[in-house]
């Protein structure tokens, strides 16, 4: 369902730690976290030429769009959790551009198997009476990611495409 509706999947990771404990949170939330991405990546696989072409129709933006993603793919990966759709976004991506799946897989894993476990483990901790550590954590995580993400296209941005400006 996470792939084509929107899911608080931070949400639902801290409140099934919260409700299963921390092992069974974490392991069935990167279950459905894996297999969510897994999905987009196969159907993208597959079929993402034509949705990319119903996304858009101009030539320039689908090659450009493949070329960043091509250029930072496995950074993309690895902090896809930074922002919601994100992870979805680059799953489709990573799929339509034939990234093998052993690379996605393992990029994809190594940035969402730490987001699983701190976030399962803060809900595990959590109570109704103090829910601060879950409170942290969504703050934590999204603040965290969204800083080295910043970092990360502040240090590239020579790599980025320039738009050209209009004339005045």
């Amino acid at each position: 369902v996470d792939l084509f509706i929107a899911i608080p999947t931070l949400s639902l990771t801290i409140l099934s730690g919260f409700f299963l404990g921390v092992e069974l949170g974490v392991f069935y939330s990167s279950i459905g976290m894996l297999s969510a991405g897994t999905m987009g990546y196969v159907i993208s696989r597959f079929h993402g030429e034509k949705l990319l072409r119903f996304v858009s129709k101009e030539e320039a933006q689908i090659s450009e769009m493949k070329h960043i993603f091509n250029t930072f793919g496995p950074i993309s990966l690895l902090l896809c959790r930074a922002a919601p759709m994100l992870p979805e976004v680059t799953s489709c991506l990573a799929g339509v551009t034939k990234m093998p799946y052993w690379k996605y897989f393992i990029f994809y894993a190594l940035g969402t198997l730490p987001y699983a476990i701190i976030a399962a483990y803060s809900g595990s901790i959590s109570t109704v009476s103090n829910p601060e550590p879950a409170i942290f954590t969504f703050i934590g995580i999204f603040g965290g990611l969204s800083l080295i993400w910043a970092v990360f296209l502040y240090l590239n941005k020579h790599k980025l495409p320039v738009k050209n400006k209009p004339n005045s």
